[in-house]
């Protein structure tokens, strides 16, 4: 990423540059906010405090998580968006603000490509399909057969909609040619608690919200939706080896209002992917199911520019709305 955001030619820009560097060479001087932009407790915000805390301990200075959550991580987006870009502001984003929601909401405060300075991508985090052991279907063959033979009967939980656990779903109704109803909550653990208690027959989840669940016997864990299996459990089968090319993962990453100079980019890039390519963060978010995805913010704002586009078609395939 250049200097600035865009160091052009000519003295103006030539004096912009300069005293971006030279903010670069005391930064940070005080706090840094990470916004959240989901409620404390989840995967999203365990990740980030994490993160926030090896980077306090970089930097010299406090790195705060500020969760604001609402409307899908629209909020806290819009927050991060409209925020000072001098460095002390950053969003903790994820495919859904960043990727899914502009195509299921109208009016979104920012815009996903043009309002951030993307830093670095941080994990890609697969979920999932757990049914209670009272449901017909034990396996994902048998779900398929038990899906065709009834069309619209079952549903499937997740933790709202435009996650990717309510994408997965969708997604799954689009390569399987099969109908399910979509009943989201308003977070992940509502919508596991009332899996557990056969409320509703599946649903797609995280790991670190399902796998306790699955180890005790409560749940049934049928597939993945990684494109292959994860080996925090090696014995279920990605619903890629049903569906061939079936790839639905949640993923991470750490970006800045749009305005922020390009040296201190550079800066949280250089101190990020250092902790993220620790073997204490690596085993941290493999814990969750996932894998660490280290990147430039060059490589990082191709792959969200990608994302957008690859959500987009999905969620148009699919006929996925906001509830």
């Amino acid at each position: 990423m250049k200097e600035g955001v865009f160091c052009s030619l000519g003295v103006v820009a030539a004096v912009a540059c300069t005293a971006g560097g030279a903010h670069a060479e005391t930064y940070p001087s005080k706090p840094i906010r990470v916004i959240v932009p989901f409620s404390a407790g989840g995967p999203t915000d365990s990740m980030a405090r994490d993160l926030a805390l090896r980077m306090s301990t970089a930097l010299g200075q406090p790195v705060v998580v500020e969760n604001r959550a609402g409307a899908g991580g629209n909020i806290g987006a819009e927050l991060a968006a409209k925020s000072a870009g001098d460095g002390y502001t950053l969003l903790f984003a994820t495919n859904g603000p960043l990727a899914g929601n502009p195509s299921l909401y109208k009016n979104l405060g920012y815009d996903p490509i043009k309002s951030f300075a993307p830093i670095t991508n941080y994990a890609l985090i697969g979920n999932i399909l757990a049914v209670h052991p009272s449901f017909p279907a034990h396996s994902l063959p048998e779900l398929m057969k038990l899906l065709k033979a009834n069309p619209g009967k079952y549903s499937y939980a997740s933790g709202g909609s435009g996650t990717t656990q309510h994408l997965a779903g969708e997604l799954l109704k689009v390569m399987g040619s099969v109908q399910m109803a979509h009943v989201p909550y308003k977070g992940e653990g509502p919508a596991v608690v009332d899996t557990l208690g056969n409320q509703v027959p599946m649903v797609f989840c995280s790991f670190q919200s399902c796998l306790p669940h699955i180890q005790s016997g409560k749940l049934v864990a049928l597939a993945v939706t990684s494109p292959k299996r994860n080996p925090a459990l090696p014995e279920v089968p990605a619903i890629a080896e049903t569906l061939p090319g079936f790839d639905l993962r949640a993923w991470y990453g750490l970006v800045a209002p749009a305005t922020t100079p390009g040296p201190i980019i550079r800066r949280l890039n250089e101190v990020a992917v250092k902790i993220i390519s620790s073997p204490e963060t690596t085993a941290k978010i493999r814990s969750y199911g996932g894998e660490p995805r280290p990147s430039s913010p060059e490589e990082y704002g191709r792959f969200i520019r990608s994302e957008v586009e690859k959500w987009a078609n999905l969620i148009k395939a699919s006929g996925a709305t906001v509830d």
